[in-house]
């Protein structure tokens, strides 16, 4: 399929091809939702931990004796119903990650491109390129192409567009080796780079038939 190109000021500068296996699939949305709860869940850091019953120190007698007092009998003072006891279940550190295989990764990331395409809510842009530091500048390149909230998608990583958007609310500079199927989804437009759509062409497309194209 063809799509407008735009300049930093919003203007159509010419026509791309996006490839229909790449940003024309039918969206599999179980694949999808399966590579976002990979991702959320592999951004877990499983590093919480309380101590349970055996871990808390002290309480190694009897607060009292077992009959005759009028109280519950108790044997610790570090048993889960006293204060400064032990947890129940007590979380302990753990590996949240769950593994996908390469190739269900790269049909989320197309599924997720071919949403956004349909929805139109893709917009290709001819050139980002700073050799400066400047929020301002990236802000106004976005708010020209209608796009102040998206995801701006780099051929390759660039220290001054990543460093003057990232404190922009809502934009997210990424670069085509970090293309993960939760941003594009998350966020509501995404942004590429004429010369990232060609490099993700490359990189992303199926020269098999197994994916369905929408006509």
């Amino acid at each position: 399929m063809k799509v407008d190109v735009l300049s930093i000021e919003g203007k159509v500068v010419g026509q791309t091809d996006l490839d229909d296996s790449v940003f024309g699939i039918l969206p599999n949305m179980s694949v999808l939702h399966e590579a976002i709860v990979s991702y959320l869940s592999n951004q877990r850091r499983g590093t919480k931990s309380t101590l349970t019953r055996s871990e808390v120190s002290g309480g190694g007698c009897k607060p009292w004796r077992q009959k005759g007092t009028g109280h519950a009998r108790q044997g610790s003072i570090r048993a889960p119903q006293w204060t400064h006891g032990g947890v129940v279940f007590a979380p302990k550190p753990r590996d949240f990650r769950k593994n996908l295989m390469k190739k269900v990764r790269r049909i989320a990331i197309r599924s997720a491109l071919s949403l956004k395409a349909k929805e139109q809510n893709l917009v290709v842009l001819d050139e980002l390129s700073m050799d400066k530091y400047s929020t301002k500048y990236v802000l106004n390149v976005l708010s020209n192409i209608n796009a102040p909230k998206s995801l701006v998608v780099m051929p390759e990583s660039n220290k001054f567009v990543v460093k003057s958007g990232r404190n922009i609310p809502g934009v997210l500079i990424s670069s085509v080796n970090t293309l993960n199927s939760y941003d594009i989804f998350y966020h509501k437009k995404i942004v590429i780079c004429k010369s990232a759509v060609e490099k993700i062409n490359e990189i992303f497309k199926d020269s098999s038939k197994a994916q369905k194209v929408v006509a």
